[in-house]
């Protein structure tokens, strides 16, 4: 079963040898050149999407607007993205042991941010690669889990939860 990537944790692509990618960075900003008129009333946040070249070769990399998409609360619902603020990766060449960042810039209502969920479809050399999924958010409180639950290191916290599920993952090494 395909499992969503938790926002910080690279992905590896089977196809290009060395080539894996990562949303992180996931934070509420105001964008550089000010906010578009159509975001008011909602909250800016910013994420970077970075595509790391650990192979042998250089990749062509294309990651530009319609590439990602931003996807916020329970529901799914499409989150505004700021073109004029956001900055993308237009036919660079990374070469081995080098890297390269997306900043996109996205606003939605502040009650919404708490589940963000980001798909990233990479084009390298003119070809593209399967759609990956990164979920977060930002200021997630989990009242219902219970107590503590506010508090991301709290023993049931969400953070000390996936720490827990992460740690366990590990140690239990790759199945087959």
């Amino acid at each position: 079963m395909y499992e969503p990537n938790v926002v910080g944790d690279w992905q590896e692509y089977d196809e290009h040898a060395g080539l894996r990618v990562r949303v992180h960075r996931l934070e509420q900003a105001e964008p550089p050149r000010g906010r578009d008129d159509a975001a008011e009333g909602l909250t800016y946040f910013r994420l970077r999407v970075t595509v790391e070249n650990r192979g042998t070769r250089h990749f062509g990399i294309h990651l530009e607007d319609g590439q990602i998409d931003v996807r916020i609360g329970p529901d799914g619902e499409g989150a505004f993205v700021d073109w004029r603020n956001s900055q993308f990766v237009e036919g660079f060449d990374v070469h081995p042991l080098r890297r390269v960042t997306a900043v996109l810039y996205a606003a939605g209502p502040e009650t919404a941010l708490s589940q963000i969920d980001v798909q990233v479809q990479l084009r390298v050399d003119d070809e593209w690669c399967d759609r990956r999924l990164w979920t977060g958010g930002i200021g997630a409180h989990e009242d219902a889990v219970g107590a503590g639950a506010h508090c991301p290191g709290a023993p049931g916290g969400l953070a000390h939860q996936i720490s827990n599920y992460l740690r366990d993952q590990a140690e239990q090494g790759p199945t087959n």
